[in-house]
């Protein structure tokens, strides 16, 4: 049986930031009121004209320095992002030149919402498991601040761009993906949506007109889907791996929204103190979230061999899931 595991992790973030001040000179908002019903404080945003897969590239590279593998090693690249750098042919291949990784692997984008890392992760390990790659790299980037409306202060406090990157190897031995549990329930497709800009309503000036590029959300509705969606998902992947919520060390959920994190915390029994938070500084950096604040953990030496680390999401579609692995 090959198993496989994460060997590299990696983050980018933009260095432009905007803080809660910022956002109350251009709407009607203020700080208070953006932390108490979110818990963000500043974002990042990526500068006008930057290319996004720059911030995927950057990622990447931490991911494969941290696991000491070169760019030509990598035979599986999936970028998870919800607007791709093009319609066609997206963001995985601009990454794959951004990397040189001149061995032609493969690569493809995948689309799950904020879900999309966690999916992606999922499939890296089956893929390596399932001895289809022996080394798979997965990039969470997002630069939704270009579909951001910024006369609409129920979504423009929520998002920030970013990047981050993992590593997939088949490794025998304890550590690895030890569970998995993805879904997705279509009766919420309405929940988180872009309207135009694909084939169903391509991009026109009926449709600049009507704002119909601008990310929209119906924000009571992902309230209240997206606790017990990860909750579901969270015990699934945890029962498959033989463990129980108490015998997880950290818990790293998509940053969306403090008021969604703490009840999902509360519902599984997992103590605050080992709930990874980042939302304060970076904001909803959607399918970047996790592998940006699994980066950081990492990186602060928090994250100790043997550790039970619980990756769970949700997002448009609506799609969610959960990974638990073994560190």
């Amino acid at each position: 049986m090959i198993e496989a595991r994460i060997t590299g992790t990696g983050s980018f973030l933009p260095e432009k930031r905007l803080t809660n001040d910022d956002l109350a000179r251009l709407v009607d908002t203020s700080d208070e009121w953006i932390v108490s019903r979110t818990g963000i404080r500043e974002r990042r945003l990526l500068s006008p004209g930057e290319p996004p897969s720059r911030m995927g590239v950057a990622a990447a590279r931490e991911a494969l320095a941290a696991a000491g593998v070169a760019p030509q090693e990598v035979d599986l690249l999936i970028a998870a992002t919800n607007v791709s750098e093009q319609p066609i042919p997206g963001t995985a291949p601009f990454i794959a030149a951004g990397l040189g990784l001149s061995q032609e692997p493969a690569f493809f984008d995948l689309k799950c919402g904020c879900a999309g890392f966690v999916y992606g992760l999922a499939f890296a390990a089956g893929a390596v498991a399932a001895g289809l790659a022996r080394r798979a790299l997965v990039v969470g980037i997002e630069a939704l601040s270009r579909f951001t409306d910024w006369s609409d202060r129920r979504t423009c406090v929520l998002f920030g761009d970013g990047a981050g990157a993992v590593l997939v190897e088949a490794s025998p031995g304890r550590a690895g993906v030890l569970g998995v549990s993805l879904h997705g329930d279509a009766s919420k497709l309405g929940l988180l949506k872009l309207e135009a800009g694909g084939v169903r309503l391509p991009a026109s000036q009926d449709t600049v007109r009507r704002g119909l590029h601008y990310l929209k959300m119906e924000g009571e509705g992902v309230f209240r889907s997206a606790v017990p969606m990860m909750e579901r998902a969270t015990r699934e992947a945890l029962a498959q791996a033989g463990l129980t919520p108490g015998e997880v060390d950290w818990l790293i959920p998509h940053q969306a929204n403090l008021r969604i994190i703490r009840p999902l915390a509360a519902r599984l029994g997992i103590p605050e103190a080992r709930v990874v938070v980042n939302i304060d500084r970076v904001a909803n950096t959607s399918t970047a979230s996790i592998p940006i604040a699994l980066d950081e953990w990492v990186r602060a030496g928090k994250i100790a061999p043997d550790q039970i680390v619980v990756l769970t999401a949700f997002g448009a579609g609506a799609s969610y899931g959960t990974v638990v692995v073994r560190w």
